[in-house]
């Protein structure tokens, strides 16, 4: 099996080679990620045989009620990442300032940022979650990271992946020449390369979306879904899927490896917030793998890799699949966004068109 599988560790050995100024640092740093994802996969299989199911009693830095599965996972990723000499810094969904990289190891030229759990409410029910990543360049190699070293744009990211705790464990992931997709075999211990070269379908007849947050849609966002669930008789003159898996990782992971479309869009329910979804470590990186991959990931109103993050937990809203159907959306986003009370008279053209 060796002679017919490329395992990570020879695939990031061939991308290094074609960088002859590369000093392996970056390589070391993926394989740490890997580690890291090998032992969280370990736990989630586990679950209650080793008590790890169920809430910790205590809120992260997002006010959200963390699995106990959080607090464990994001400490491997920490544990795993710390003192390899890789990093100057790291910043994760669970904890409200950037980690600094313990003074007895040294420090490198990288920042890492993570959600070392992505879709841990599904932990109770044995749906797939997984873990999401990205790599950034440090502006400044061998030192203490600052909050303000994070707030890069996307399109600046080195690498981007996620891996994915399912029926198998795989490991995706883009160092900016395509996405490719690692199988981990538990009796050998290695991510193997199962799917490389993996691209969107540019055309789909599938989305995913929360309907239960309907009424708080803005209305760009209710003419696309209604027009998909209005089938063949509608103005799309196709019948769509709707699927909700509550699992960013599980519903990225859906539309690498069939096509489809993603909404969490931006709604009114909070209206100060601009989305759910955190920028640094859920969209960027997926944004990253997304557009790798041949489709296209937006806010719906811009492109996700050219917004220059302002905070280091910022949200953001999240619209990413098949190019067609994202295009739609951000079309109907431009021309089709009134409120339902805008009458004509204060249409796109008037003076008081509604704020979007």
């Amino acid at each position: 099996m060796l002679a017919d599988r490329t395992t990570l560790t020879q695939f990031l050995i061939e991308e290094r080679r074609r960088h002859p100024g590369a000093s392996g640092e970056f390589n070391g740093l993926i394989l740490d990620v890997a580690l890291a994802c090998k032992a969280i996969s370990r736990e989630v299989a586990s679950g209650a045989l080793t008590g790890v199911l169920g809430g910790n009693a205590t809120t992260n830095v997002q006010g959200e009620t963390q699995k106990k599965l959080d607090v464990i996972a994001n400490d491997v990723f920490l544990r795993a990442n710390e003192w390899g000499g890789h990093l100057a810094g790291m910043v994760s969904e669970e904890l409200e300032a950037p980690y600094p990289i313990p003074a007895k190891y040294p420090k490198g030229s990288y920042l890492l940022a993570f959600d070392p759990l992505d879709g841990s409410s599904n932990i109770d029910v044995n749906v797939a979650v997984g873990s999401i990543f990205s790599i950034l360049r440090a502006p400044n190699p061998g030192a203490d990271a600052a909050a303000g070293d994070f707030l890069q744009p996307g399109h600046q990211q080195v690498c981007a992946g996620y891996a994915i705790y399912g029926p198998s464990t795989m490991l995706v992931l883009t160092v900016g020449n395509g996405v490719h997709g690692f199988t981990l075999d538990p009796l050998l211990g290695e991510f193997f390369l199962t799917h490389p070269g993996i691209g969107i379908p540019v055309t789909t007849s599938e989305f995913a979306i929360n309907a239960s947050n309907s009424r708080f849609w803005e209305p760009a966002v209710t003419r696309y879904v209604e027009e998909c669930l209005a089938g063949k008789s509608g103005p799309r003159g196709k019948d769509f899927n709707m699927r909700w898996i509550a699992s960013l990782v599980a519903e990225t992971h859906r539309v690498l490896m069939r096509g489809g479309v993603f909404l969490y869009p931006r709604d009114t329910r909070e209206p100060p917030q601009p989305g759910r979804l955190r920028l640094l470590y859920e969209a960027n990186p997926i944004a990253f793998i997304v557009e790798q991959a041949g489709g296209r990931a937006s806010t719906g109103r811009e492109r996700v890799l050219d917004t220059v993050p302002e905070a280091l937990h910022q949200r953001i809203g999240l619209v990413f699949g098949s190019r067609e159907e994202v295009a739609r959306i951000e079309q109907y986003h431009r021309d089709h966004n009134l409120r339902e009370f805008d009458a004509p008279l204060f249409a796109s053209r008037g003076l008081f068109r509604a704020a979007i």
